[in-house]
């Protein structure tokens, strides 16, 4: 039986995205922080950076829970996990926000971005993080003893954090993404005896629903680096401290395919798409160089119209998640992998 009580973390941190959104969208659009939606044809300017009140209340959020397990329940269990966890999750956000500050297609060079992704990691290691045994198929247990905290923890964070950037662009697609990843890991944590990681997740998920109202189609305001690092830092932290590593790297499938695209452009073709005077998108190239421009393809494909529109695409790739997500519920409830 839950305690109703640990419900307020979570309320609070929707209630602190919600009520900070506004000044936040006002106040950016005041110092500068603003960019153009180039999905649209519209001149409009939109605020930037929204992610960061969404650590905010993700931070309190979790602050509280923590509040709750000393105060209320009497007990500091978990509470070094959960402390490193937000260490990371801070760590890694602030080096988004630098890339904001600087502008996305100047900000952090790509090797000074990646060394301090890699101190973000540092509080994961000190605390020997997670379980270095792992299953391999087929095969018995093998305990990765140092390899796993000095390398695969690094490795985890790094790769998260800097490919959950990837796959954005559109109006709201990064929140819902968020919100699917992280709830699906969630609701694995709980089922795994990992309820304190469940209700971690929940806040993040609970403030990520709360900036969506603002970032859905058509945005007031863009989440910015600063929410994509930090979310994808946040999945690879939960991977870790739960021990369902696998799982996530299957639900991440959509940001392998998206990686591959990227690459084939050689990383300078743009996922945008092409903004037409009705308010439909198109397709800016001829190949693919994102799942958006396949997601964007196959729904032109069945719409008796032809015409195509940015919510669309998002829904469309939100639904690809989906599926994936609940492949991979199917094969661990299964144990045919994981």
């Amino acid at each position: 039986m839950v305690n109703p009580i640990l419900i307020i973390p979570i309320i609070l941190s929707f209630l602190i995205v919600l009520f900070m959104m506004p000044h936040w969208i006002k106040r950016s659009k005041e110092v500068g922080l603003f960019g153009k939606d180039i999905n649209k044809n519209s001149e409009e300017k939109v605020s930037e950076s929204g992610g960061i009140c969404v650590i905010a209340g993700f931070i309190l959020g979790v602050l509280i829970y923590i509040a709750i397990k000393t105060f209320y329940f009497k007990t500091s269990e978990n509470i070094i996990q959960i402390f490193s966890l937000l260490c990371t999750v801070l760590i890694v956000g602030f080096i988004g926000m630098i890339d904001d500050v600087f502008g996305w297609k100047i900000g952090l060079s790509k090797k000074a971005r990646l060394f301090w992704v890699l101190i973000a990691a540092i509080p994961l290691i000190v605390i020997n993080a997670g379980d270095s045994s792992i299953a391999i198929p087929f095969l018995n247990k093998i305990n990765l003893v140092w390899i796993y905290p000095l390398i695969i923890i690094p490795l985890g964070v790094i790769g998260a954090s800097t490919t959950f950037n990837f796959l954005a662009g559109y109006n709201g697609l990064e929140a819902g993404m968020g919100i699917l990843i992280i709830g699906a890991l969630s609701i694995l944590a709980w089922f795994t005896g990992n309820s304190w990681l469940t209700l971690i997740g929940l806040c993040m998920v609970a403030s990520l629903i709360s900036f969506l109202i603002f970032n859905k189609y058509p945005a007031k305001v863009f989440p910015g680096d600063v929410l994509t690092y930090s979310v994808g830092a946040l999945i690879a932290v939960m991977a870790i401290l739960g021990n369902f590593e696998k799982f996530a790297l299957f639900i991440f499938i959509p940001y392998f395919m998206e990686i591959i695209l990227k690459i084939r452009g050689k990383l300078k073709k743009e996922s945008f798409a092409l903004p037409k005077e009705d308010g439909s998108i198109d397709l800016r190239y001829e190949k693919f160089y994102g799942i958006e421009h396949i997601a964007l393809y196959l729904i032109k494909k069945i719409k008796p119209s032809k015409k195509v529109y940015e919510y669309e695409v998002v829904l469309g790739i939100w639904a690809f998640e989906l599926v994936i997500i609940l492949i991979g519920f199917f094969i661990y409830a299964n144990h045919l992998f994981f």
